[in-house]
């Protein structure tokens, strides 16, 4: 089951997307505002509402960031096998998770434009795939991890990489740039996205495909982040854990392939989605 957030007819709601269009749920779940409420509410079975009919087209709707107010947003660097080898500076593979923080502030919804700032031209994209937790936990088990997974969206963890390198020892400048980055389109429950197999991950500018990977190459998989995470920190329904990035992003190329207005970057996953946002100069 697909769950999305949305604006319609001048509201806030989330709903079921299915093929001939979405079902709204803001209007039949009173007591759960949002997305997130009804997460954490464990409210959302897999056939809720089934027999009934879908009440908007998506044409219909803007889309909005799939979990609002997210206490939490994980990132994690460097997670791809050949992601340490593509730094080049002959380290060994990291023994824990590199990490860092995002705000909600610096993501935009599927269909809504990035923005490149004006102090730089060095706007980069990082296809990922992102856990969404939906039920709390600390120091989780890696054997019980993915019990604490709700369902999986896409993010474009789009990164100014000139400020990447202002701190010492942190990249958060970097990569919290309002509207920097994108999440979504929508929400696929666990249930529903067959995480027994790997997930494919490309990302594409333009058409062309710059990024390609399975999460079968993760140095740290879903459940060990989850447990790590947990081991210092609270995980609560609604957290995002942005898992990494595969290699090609456009910082790697010689010269680099900054992305610049007009550019089109789409994240997809055939069993999550296709997030894909436009790039536009800051105003």
């Amino acid at each position: 089951m697909r769950l999305a957030s949305y604006r319609t007819a001048g509201r806030d709601s989330y709903g079921i997307v299915r093929d001939d269009g979405i079902l709204d749920l803001g209007s039949r779940m009173p007591g759960m505002p949002d997305l997130m409420a009804a997460i954490a509410a464990a409210a959302l079975p897999e056939n809720l509402f089934a027999g009934e009919a879908s009440d908007l087209a998506t044409a219909d709707v803007t889309w909005t960031i799939p979990v609002p107010r997210p206490e939490k947003i994980w990132c994690i660097g460097v997670n791809y096998a050949d992601r340490n080898a593509e730094y080049k500076d002959g380290t060994a593979p990291p023994k824990y998770p590199s990490l860092f923080c995002r705000t909600p502030s610096s993501f935009v919804a599927h269909g809504a434009s990035l923005e490149r700032p004006k102090v730089s031209s060095q706007l980069d994209y990082e296809g990922e795939i992102v856990l969404v937790i939906g039920k709390a936990g600390r120091h989780v088990p890696r054997e019980t991890a993915m019990d604490h997974v709700f369902g999986y969206t896409l993010c474009n963890e789009g990164s100014v990489r000139d400020w990447l390198h202002h701190g010492k020892f942190n990249v958060t400048q970097g990569k919290n740039f309002d509207r920097s980055g994108a999440l979504g389109p929508w929400i696929v429950m666990r249930s529903g996205a067959g995480d027994d197999r790997p997930f494919e991950l490309t990302t594409r500018v333009n058409g062309e495909v710059r990024q390609h990977e399975t999460t079968d190459r993760l140095m740290f998989p879903f459940d060990y982040l989850i447990a790590y995470l947990s081991t210092f920190a609270t995980l609560k329904p609604g957290d995002l854990i942005v898992t990494g990035t595969p290699t090609g992003a456009g910082a790697r190329f010689d010269p680099p392939r900054w992305l610049k207005p007009g550019d089109v970057v789409e994240v997809e996953v055939p069993r999550i989605g296709c997030l894909s946002n436009t790039v536009v100069d800051e105003a």
